[in-house]
This record gives C-alpha cells, structure tokens and sequence, in this order.
C-alpha cells in the first residue's frame, strides 16, 4: 500500500520475477464487500506495477494473477475455455481480476516489462481457509467427526462441474511461466478435466469416519453459476513443458487430513 517504501524494497532486493499474488479471493465474499475488493485486486496492483516500473527490478518478469472468473458467462460451444475466449466476468471478483488483466497488459505495451498474466481455474490443498468447496466439506467433516456439530451437513449446488487442480501443481505452473513464458501473453492454469462437486462430497463422505446427513442450503448457492466451468491448459503445456502430477484423490486425502489434524490436534 506503500508505493515508496515498495519502490525501496524491490531496489534493495533486485528480483529477477515477481509473482503477484495478493488481493481479495473470494468470489462469494466479492459480492457483499465490492469496494474492498476493488481496493484489493486493482489499486493494489497498480501501486505494485508502479513500484516495479520505477525500481530497480523494472526487467523482471512480473507474473499478475487472475482468475478464470475473468472468463465469466461461457458458452457451452467455447468449452473447454480457452486464452482467446471472450471476457464476460459476471462478479466483482471476476470484474476486478479482469481488470487486473488490462492492467498487465498496458504495462506491457506502455512501458515494455515483462508482465505476464494468468488465469488459474479452481485451487484446492491443504491449508485452503473456510470459503471454498473442498476446505468446506472436509472442515464440516472433521467437526462431525471431533462431535463439535451434529451429522449433518450443508451443502450449495451439487449438480455443477469444476476444473480442480493441486496448489502443488498451479505453483509449479507459475514458476515455469515466468521462466519460459512470452511478456505480454496469458496462460489458463488448470487441468481440463471437468469433476463433479457431487463426486467431490461423495469422497469425502466415503472417508468419513461416522454417518452423515447432507442438506443442500440455498444460501450456499451463487447468485449466478454455471452448469461446467472447464478451462483449456494446451497452451500452457506447449509453451512449457508443464503436466498436472498431483491426482485428485491425493489432494483431497491431504485437505480432509488437514482438517482432521485442526479440529483434533495429536
């Protein structure tokens, strides 16, 4: 927030690539706080770009992140998404990140850093706070299980389908972009292979250690969602090199172990 004191930090410390990963990332909480987000994810990002265009580190190559959010209302026929798909973001949050998108890429035009943007689909992982799909279950889950909650739990639409791909993964992805990517471009990072929330709540509940009564709450459920969500990662395997190695029941036994570990400590 400190565009002077950022300017001094990247000259003392000269890095060869910025990942730039703060901001507001909740879509749901986008909605109730659109200001904060706002604050967040745009005027944040250009005291960041400001900084680096004044610093020392005004060569490095700079990676903004978005969000496949920015995608918003696809068609049916331009799934799996691609780069090149139009950008019709329907949530703040995906208008925020959309706009951190043309930031990046004036920055690049203008003034020639090596700004790369991209567009991660949906995260999971161990450590993944409260707010998003598989935290929620597994958390719910463990609470059961600990008996702080009855055996129930609630849950939004079950129905929808969801690109998930391993934090372990995306990391990986970001590196390679910023070490192999062209300044000026984007990238989707994601898996392209399309999961079922249904599928997600049915492994969890498959380990789960008592039995449990599912309710869907209708306040769980976004103001506008989309059926199939799935982007395309073609252009981030030509470009790099870079697979998918983690297997989604691998992130999925981490994020309930996670869960159980928080609620009951050994």
């Amino acid at each position: 927030m400190d565009e002077d004191a950022l300017t001094k930090t990247l000259d003392r410390l000269q890095p060869n690539m910025i990942f730039h990963l703060a901001g507001q990332s909740s879509v749901r909480a986008s909605w109730d706080h659109k200001i904060e987000t706002f604050d967040a994810n745009v005027i944040l990002t250009i005291h960041l770009l400001e900084s680096i265009r004044k610093s020392k580190a005004k060569d490095a190559a700079v990676l903004t992140v978005g969000s496949s959010e920015e995608y918003g209302q696809a068609r049916p026929e331009e799934i799996p998404i691609g780069e090149d798909a139009p950008l019709r973001p329907i949530s703040p949050y995906g208008i925020s990140k959309a706009t951190v998108y043309l930031l990046a890429r004036q920055y690049y035009q203008t003034y020639g850093m090596r700004v790369i943007h991209v567009r991660p689909f949906n995260h999971i992982g161990p450590g993944q706070r409260p707010g998003f799909v598989t935290s929620d279950f597994a958390k719910q889950i463990s609470e059961i299980e600990a008996g702080i909650k009855p055996p129930v739990m609630e849950v939004g639409n079950l129905s929808a389908e969801r690109d998930f791909l391993d934090v372990r993964d995306i990391v990986r992805a970001y590196y390679l972009i910023a070490a192999k990517g062209t300044a000026g471009e984007v990238y989707n990072v994601c898996s392209s292979a399309p999961v079922k929330i249904q599928s997600i709540l049915d492994f969890f509940l498959d380990k789960s250690k008592v039995e449990i009564e599912v309710r869907q709450n209708e306040k769980l459920f976004r103001p506008i969602d989309f059926p199939r969500y799935i982007g395309s990662n073609q252009k981030l395997i030509a470009e790099t090199g870079w697979k998918p190695t983690v297997p989604l029941s691998d992130s999925l036994m981490a994020i309930l172990s996670h869960w159980r570990d928080v609620v009951q400590p050994r």
